[in-house]
């Protein structure tokens, strides 16, 4: 497995009503080698921006992300070939009618033979036990059905890394377990944000991001009690209701 080196990474972002760029992540340098990488952290701390740099789809403003040799500033093609992206809401990324369409068109570039293509897709489905509704209108799908289905479309070009943002947000019980034990099974490296701890203790290596900034980097229990630790403190600093300012 080929590493992913952030090299003094820092986000910037203009803001209309300030003349002062907003910082979204900043310097991070690390490797990331493990099989399984959760990165946790509150709404706001710089998570999405982390993952979206691993694809392209953010660049950094300062530093360097390399991808298995590539970087994702000039050669994000490459990158993108080799990084699948799955976001928290699937119907942002689902864009034919149906299922079926939908791995087909995601197998357009790589399967030009149209029958050929048709098969893959079958197996693909399959695969995720999605066949049986293979041709219903995505939005006849329950939640979990459409997450999975992103992630049969992503993982039908067999990309070496796949990129999850927060795939548990939408699910229910049953269909969180059935996408913890997909991921379970998946040859791919793995980094994935979540706010679900049981789904971070899975992790090979935990990622904390608090305001922009990597503030632990380790083994998933440790990660996990760092992050209630934090969140524990930040509550203890708000007033209670109907205490004096």
């Amino acid at each position: 497995m080929g590493a992913i080196s952030f090299s003094g990474v820092s986000v910037r972002v203009a803001v209309d009503s300030s003349d002062r760029p907003k910082t979204l992540l900043q310097d991070v340098s690390l490797e990331l080698t493990e099989r399984r990488i959760g990165v946790i952290g509150a709404n706001g701390s710089g998570k999405s921006t982390f993952l979206r740099l691993l694809n392209g789809l953010v660049e950094p403003s300062d530093g360097s992300v390399v991808v298995h040799g590539h970087n994702t500033r000039s050669d994000v093609r490459r990158v993108r070939a080799n990084v699948g992206f799955v976001f928290t809401d699937p119907l942002s990324q689902l864009v034919m009618p149906t299922g079926r369409e939908d791995v087909e068109l995601s197998l357009r570039r790589s399967i030009k033979n149209s029958k050929e293509r048709a098969t893959r897709a079958e197996e693909v489905l399959d695969r995720f036990g999605l066949l049986r509704v293979a041709d219903q209108s995505i939005y006849e799908l329950s939640g979990g059905e459409r997450q999975l289905l992103a992630l049969a479309a992503v993982l039908a070009v067999n990309p070496g890394v796949l990129v999850l943002d927060e795939p548990s947000t939408l699910l229910d019980l049953r269909n969180r377990e059935l996408l913890r034990r997909t991921i379970a099974g998946l040859g791919q490296q793995v980094i994935m944000s979540t706010h679900d701890l049981d789904l971070a203790q899975d992790m090979d290596r935990i990622l904390v991001v608090e305001d922009g900034r990597i503030v632990f980097d380790g083994g998933a229990a440790e990660g996990v009690d760092r992050y209630r630790a934090l969140c524990a403190a930040t509550v203890d600093r708000l007033p209670l209701e109907g205490t004096p300012q």
